[in-house]
């Protein structure tokens, strides 16, 4: 399949180049000491990931640790509460520590295992990296630093609490709006002092080269899975495939199963409180071109040209830019990004509670209300959604803010 000149049946192979970048997006805007640190991070990268023992063990670990392949499931009565489109979502939830984020922590993890570190950092927001790569920690026996914002860490206090069973190091960081991106900055910071010792498990497709790649490739097993299970179900592949836009990683391991078919793909991003610069997290739909944590990507921007404040509802979706790969999609138009505001989420995540008994993720449910109104928009066919995470993490903060409708 060819869009705008790419080939998407050789596309893997090609994006990203050499350098890391996917067209004009990606690359690695970092120090020299970084620079020499993460050229360590590529080369045992490419060298393990042809690895039969490292596909091998990575296998197991997904088999017989994670509970993977994660099933599809049919939403039958949401799908006739709304007519003839049929709905199905891929079960993310049901993964290890409920959300997709095991999927790139253990092979992170288990990298770190053979370049002979001995702890792992990374930032989180809503707390389900931070879980997750914790879990992969205390498999592997790693110490694990976890730098989360306050507004997080109040927002999702059930997911410190099992960071901090697991034996992870939670660290507040309580510097300027003290949400995600506060967070990875601190991250960053903290591994420039300890980049021999440690590796920086980024918790999504972005950062410097190689994570976005190295994240998209460890989280392709969803679409990949998808794919085959889809067609197994119904006999041909999904109209549309959903799923929702933060950093990316979910969504890209999703859209990654379906880039070289006839499949519409759909980017969720949360547009909040409205259109005004700090009521959202729309990077792909207001932002401009800009570099930041080490990447070039479309940012929101302030007056100045830094990084905009930015809000969610979301924990996980509330960062001022996108991984370089969704710009590069976006710019090409193989993917539509679209928004979906938090009232319509927050209505999604008890509709889907309530016809199916799925308690999606807050973030997790932007996908769904749009799958909803896509399915309205279609009439007739299928739309498959990524439900990347369970929200057991939410329902404290839902509850409270919403109330039970």
């Amino acid at each position: 399949m060819q869009h705008n000149g790419i080939e998407f049946n050789t596309y893997f192979k090609n994006f990203p180049d050499q350098n890391g970048y996917f067209g004009k997006y990606g690359g690695a805007y970092i120090s020299e000491d970084l620079k020499n640190a993460m050229a360590e991070i590529t080369e045992a990268y490419f060298t393990i990931c042809k690895s039969s023992k490292f596909i091998g063990e990575l296998r197991k670990i997904r088999r017989e640790f994670q509970g993977r392949p994660t099933p599809i499931s049919y939403l039958e009565r949401l799908s006739n509460s709304i007519g003839n489109v049929q709905l199905y979502v891929k079960r993310e939830d049901l993964n290890h520590t409920g959300a997709h984020k095991l999927n790139h922590c253990m092979g992170e993890a288990l990298l770190a295992k053979y370049m002979g570190k001995k702890k792992v950092i990374a930032e989180t927001g809503a707390g389900q990296h931070g879980v997750a790569l914790a879990t992969a920690a205390a498999y592997f026996g790693l110490e694990c630093d976890i730098y989360m914002g306050s507004v997080d860490i109040k927002k999702q206090a059930p997911n410190v609490a099992r960071m901090k069973i697991l034996g992870a190091n939670v660290i507040e960081v309580k510097e300027g709006l003290a949400t995600l991106k506060e967070a990875v900055d601190a991250a960053f910071k903290a591994y420039s002092k300890e980049y021999k010792d440690c590796i920086y498990c980024i918790g999504s497709v972005l950062g410097p080269h190689p994570f976005p790649m190295m994240v998209r490739d460890f989280q392709s097993v969803v679409g990949i899975e998808a794919r085959e299970q889809f067609i197994s179900m119904t006999g041909e592949l999904p109209d549309a495939v959903v799923a929702c836009v933060g950093g990316g990683s979910n969504s890209m391991g999703m859209f990654a199963g379906f880039l070289n078919d006839p499949v519409d793909i759909y980017g969720v991003e949360p547009l909040g409180r409205g259109t005004k610069l700090g009521d959202h997290a729309a990077s792909l739909k207001f932002g401009s071109e800009g570099i930041m944590h080490g990447f070039n990507s479309i940012m929101l921007k302030d007056e100045q040209g830094e990084p905009a404040p930015v809000y969610s509802v979301a924990s996980g979706l509330d960062y001022p830019s996108s991984g370089p790969e969704h710009a590069f999609l976006h710019d090409l138009g193989r993917v539509k990004y679209d928004v979906v505001n938090d009232e319509d989420a927050v209505n999604a995540f008890f509709t889907l509670s309530r016809l199916e008994g799925i308690i999606p993720a807050i973030e997790s449910s932007h996908a769904v209300a749009y799958g909803i109104k896509l399915a309205k928009e279609l009439g007739k066919g299928s739309v498959l959604i990524n439900l990347s995470g369970r929200g057991d993490k939410d329902m404290d903060y839902i509850i409270e803010k919403y109330g039970i409708r």
